[in-house]
């Protein structure tokens, strides 16, 4: 075995964590006996010569063993060899990469040219696979197929193969692995797509098996959506009915991977290995459930409905409905990804989610309260159910972790992201704790005026901080409490943390202490005589918002102007932005400021751009030379929309012009959020989206009032 292996030069080569002469241990390894150690050489494998997908001259050096390896029917887990394989050998660079092959260096040229050459070899063997799909070990059946669709140059031999294989394959997870081949043939080989589609769509129509016709219809949703039947969610949820019929998979018992997988107790590593904590996660997810892949296939066929809004809506109102509990929690999941990545109507859909809540299975109770926690204004037909939810789970309030600070309860943070009172008793009881949640304050702004009464402890707790190094910590939740509230008679305790603030973190704490003071307006005037010492370096951020606070508490607009025009000229974009921002706070009364403004227009830095625009048109009141700087920004980054937005509805219905009413309604046309990203998200997305659509439609005439927003 490995014949050659030694005459690799492995030392001259590196991998993600240094010289690649422990490769050869973990090809060794890969063919062991132990179990154990062939999960560690496998970890070792993804983990240093194949990091987070990337190829090293000693992932190539190791192709050729890794093929020996996945045709000797002496060696275990061949499966994930293959995968392996498949991963190192699949990867496709796009155009945009293609196209700025000149502008890389060299390192990234090397990377470039070994993905190129790893794609060559793995295919240029994947002849092998062939075979493989008939192997006697399933593992290996199942990889096989997607190593076939992914990697080999005659994809039309492929396809035949899978179709030839599917009547006389007997384990049903890999037939739906050959499924899932055809569909990924289709997207790599537009020209096979209509013969794929062809065959998915009589596997979609005739009496097979649930699971395999619902793999037929995710595949279609996939790769030709337009050959979906007419009835898609009715043949959906017909099928998920039938799979809940289905045996169930048993749990595994303590130490002990589920039935058929592994040799047992012994066939399992003794060190925590990436490979193995992601296999127990899957035991974990499967346990349970009648059908463990089908939430794959459900999230397959979402993805590929796309906009079809209403349809993916229907399905999984009707999941939500299921008695199924398993099939409940993956609907509430996936409703999550569909409202954080499209627009649509989702009050009876996020009703059925806070049904969820008082499911005795825990599992699904938290997952609604995660999703309703990101939903914000969205969660209102679930208000009910949030606030019995939190009365009668105290213990839930506050989230403690094992490293970190403590955090609010997710349907805590829901019902407060509603602005909803009931959540006034759960952070009462947080803000008495030894240690206060970090996101208290977060939720206290959410509540508005109705965290009123909280004002009283959030001050009281404030001047009990010991100004120390964890000072930030602790005193940071309070202070965004207070800003919120505007507690104006916390002034004298905001003002000892602004004085006393420790060199640690200090920047960080005086910041958030001269916010608290600008929010309380002329009831801090006690704090006037620091903030006019904070406001002596001016070119600094410090003293820019010294100024800000000042203007706020006294009005004196001739003290602060000569400190922010000068913040217009500081080093740092951030500062200057800052003093943009304040300026604009002045309006007409920073008409001095105005040629430093304008001057910023073009700034390369596009957010100073768009803060010294805004404060251009609030300090002149003349749109001319803003809205066309304001509209470049709109269409060259999506995150500065929000913004933008909020100065032309300033400015008025139709008040910003012709071009930026078109630009409007065609945000109010879009079905996607504008801020939704593939394969991640922010927890604040759907808030920003629903604030961008009601911000259109008080810039719009005739638009204001329509629409619903959080």
């Amino acid at each position: 075995m490995f014949r050659g292996i030694d005459e690799v030069d492995w030392a001259s080569m590196k991998h993600a964590y240094g010289p690649a002469d422990d490769v050869p241990g973990l090809l060794y390894g890969l063919a062991s006996a132990d179990p154990a150690e062939r999960e560690s050489a496998l970890d070792g494998m993804y983990g240093a010569v194949h990091h987070q997908g990337y190829v090293y001259a000693c992932t190539l050096a190791c192709i050729p063993f890794l093929f020996e390896l996945a045709v000797d029917p002496g060696i275990r887990d061949r499966g994930g060899i293959v995968e392996l394989l498949t991963s190192i050998g699949g990867i496709d660079l796009d155009e945009d990469e293609e196209d700025g092959l000149d502008e890389l260096d060299e390192d990234e040229m090397e990377g470039i040219a070994n993905y190129a050459m790893a794609a060559a070899a793995v295919s240029a063997g994947s002849a092998v696979f062939f075979e493989l799909v008939a192997d006697e070990d399933p593992c290996v059946r199942l990889a096989a197929p997607l190593a076939l669709a992914t990697l080999h140059e005659r994809p039309d031999r492929v396809l035949a193969l899978l179709r030839e294989r599917l009547p006389v394959e007997p384990d049903d997870e890999v037939r739906l692995a050959l499924v899932e081949a055809a569909g990924r043939i289709a997207l790599r080989h537009r020209r096979l797509g209509g013969q794929a589609a062809d065959w998915l769509s009589r596997l979609a129509a005739e009496a097979y098996a649930p699971g395999l016709r619902l793999a037929a219809l995710a595949q279609l949703a996939r790769c030709a959506p337009d050959a979906l039947p007419g009835d898609v969610v009715r043949l959906v949820s017909g099928l998920l009915r039938e799979l809940r019929s289905g045996p169930v998979r048993a749990e595994p018992a303590a130490g002990k991977p589920p039935a058929g997988e592994g040799d047992g107790p012994a066939d399992r590593a003794t060190t925590p290995t990436l490979v193995g904590q992601l296999r127990e996660l899957t035991a974990g997810e499967s346990a349970g459930r009648s059908a463990p892949w089908a939430a794959d296939l459900l999230r397959t066929l979402h993805s590929g409905l796309g906009d079809r809004v209403d349809d993916r809506t229907a399905l999984l109102m009707d999941q939500l409905r299921s008695p199924d509990p398993w099939q409940r929690v993956d609907a509430v999941r996936m409703s999550g990804g569909l409202i954080r990545t499209w627009r649509g109507s989702y009050e009876g859909l996020v009703r059925l989610v806070g049904v969820q809540l008082g499911d005795p299975e825990p599992r699904l109770a938290d997952a609604a309260s995660h999703v309703l926690e990101e939903l914000f204004g969205l969660a209102a037909p679930a208000a009910d159910a949030l606030a019995a939810r939190v009365a009668a789970d105290p213990s839930a309030w506050v989230k403690e972790w094992a490293s970190g600070p403590p955090g609010l309860g997710s349907a805590v943070k829901a019902l407060a992201g509603l602005g909803d009172a009931r959540a006034l008793p759960a952070l009462a009881a947080a803000l008495e704790r030894p240690e206060v949640p970090h996101d208290a304050g977060f939720a206290i702004r959410c509540l508005g005026d109705a965290a009123a009464p909280l004002a009283g402890v959030l001050r009281r707790r404030l001047g009990e901080v010991g100004l120390d190094e964890g000072a930030y910590d602790r005193a940071s939740p309070l202070l965004t409490g207070l800003t919120a509230l505007r507690a104006g008679e916390a002034a004298p305790e905001v003002l000892r943390v602004l004085r006393g603030a420790p060199e640690y973190r200090g920047e960080w704490l005086r910041t958030a202490a001269v916010r608290a003071l600008a929010s309380f307006g002329p009831a801090a005037h006690c704090a006037v005589p620091e903030l006019r010492r904070l406001m002596a370096r001016p070119g600094t951020g410090a003293a820019t918002e010294a100024a800000e606070a000042l203007w706020a508490v006294t009005g004196d607009a001739d003290a602060v102007l000569p400190v922010l025009t000068e913040g217009l000229r500081a080093e740092r974009a951030h500062d200057c932005l800052a003093a943009a921002s304040a300026l604009g706070a002045l309006g007409p009364l920073a008409s001095a400021a105005e040629p430093g403004l304008r001057a910023l227009l073009s700034h390369e830095e596009l957010w100073l751009g768009v803060e010294a625009a805004i404060a251009l048109w609030e300090v002149s009141g003349r749109t001319a030379d803003v809205v066309p700087v304001l509209l470049s920004a709109w269409e060259r980054n999506r995150h500065v929309r929000v913004r933008v937005a909020e100065c032309l509805a300033q400015m008025g219905p139709g008040g910003a012009g012709s071009d930026a009413t078109r630009v409007l309604r065609a945000e109010l046309l879009s079905v996607r959020r504008h801020n939704a990203m593939d394969g991640g998200y922010g927890s604040h997305d759907t808030y920003r989206d629903e604030k961008l659509l009601a911000l259109c439609r008080r810039a719009l005439p005739g638009e204001a009032g329509k629409g619903t927003t959080s």
